[in-house]
């Protein structure tokens, strides 16, 4: 458990670094924006000037969002969030502001790219960069309705000041880096809210205390048999939140390493589904 969350810190701490080498070598010198707080963050940033950095103001933007995580979403996710921002924030004023290339594509790409894998790095481990993450979060336990339009707001948000402040060239590479980013994301974790996982093991009842121990969710189970082996086996359905991924994939490892899972989207949930 120890060499887990060691490991989990050192992850957080690399999405961090590679988040800050994003903004400061590419988005930043180029007047392109990132996505959510981040961008935010950046947006204030260059209206006021000298009088607050970037990673200042994505500090003092998390913190009534890590105190709302703390009440609704659980003390871990939030510390290691937390962490995220912080470490963020801290690199961000840590390492210079340098022009890597004059081409401004290059820097939309490249940064979006960059500050992707180190997002989507966190998430894969169970912790969240702060900001929009943990708003999602929230929302997903609250309602049964698709986050991605309060992703949609903000960011349009963002694309509209770049273009007022720096002209709507920048706005457009503005939304090529989130493009990018989106993408790059969504492959390294998963796009979906919700998620079914279908886990067929011999080891259920062990399965499903462990589950119940950690992930408030209700578990569906059905009598399952091997074609080849005909060995009787039980499938466990569950469904959760795109952020319980982690946490599920560890319980699953520690109880039943040959236990068979599958993962899969999750248009909709009619019925019960706990919200908080």
């Amino acid at each position: 458990m120890v060499w887990l969350e060691t490991k989990k810190v050192f992850i957080v701490l690399i999405g961090a670094i590679l988040n800050a080498i994003a903004m400061n070598f590419f988005l930043i010198p180029a007047n392109v924006y990132a996505s959510g707080f981040t961008g935010v963050a950046q947006l204030l940033s260059s209206i006021l000037g000298s009088f607050a950095s970037t990673g200042i103001l994505l500090f003092i933007l998390n913190i009534p969002v890590t105190i709302l995580a703390w009440k609704k979403v659980g003390r871990s996710f939030t510390v290691y969030s937390f962490l995220s921002v912080f470490l963020l924030s801290f690199f961000l004023e840590a390492i210079p502001i340098i022009r890597v290339s004059g081409d401004i594509l290059l820097n939309a790409v490249f940064g979006g790219v960059i500050a992707a894998v180190g997002v989507g790095i966190t998430l894969k481990w169970g912790a969240s960069t702060g900001g929009m993450d943990i708003i999602a979060m929230v929302l997903s336990r609250m309602k049964d309705k698709p986050v991605g339009t309060y992703f949609f707001t903000l960011n349009a948000i963002i694309i509209i000041s770049a273009g007022f402040l720096y002209g709507w060239e920048k706005a457009l590479y503005t939304l090529v880096t989130l493009y990018a980013s989106t993408r790059v994301i969504d492959a390294i974790h998963t796009r979906h809210e919700k998620l079914t996982a279908l886990i067929i093991t011999k080891k259920s009842v062990e399965m499903k205390k462990a589950i119940h121990d950690h992930l408030v969710r209700g578990i569906t189970t059905f009598p399952a048999k091997g074609a080849f082996t005909n060995e009787s086996k039980e499938m466990m359905m569950i469904v959760i939140t795109r952020y319980e991924l982690f946490d599920l994939e560890r319980i699953i490892k520690e109880v039943d390493p040959n236990a068979f899972t599958n993962i899969v989207q999750t248009a909709g949930v009619y019925g019960f589904f706990r919200r908080d």
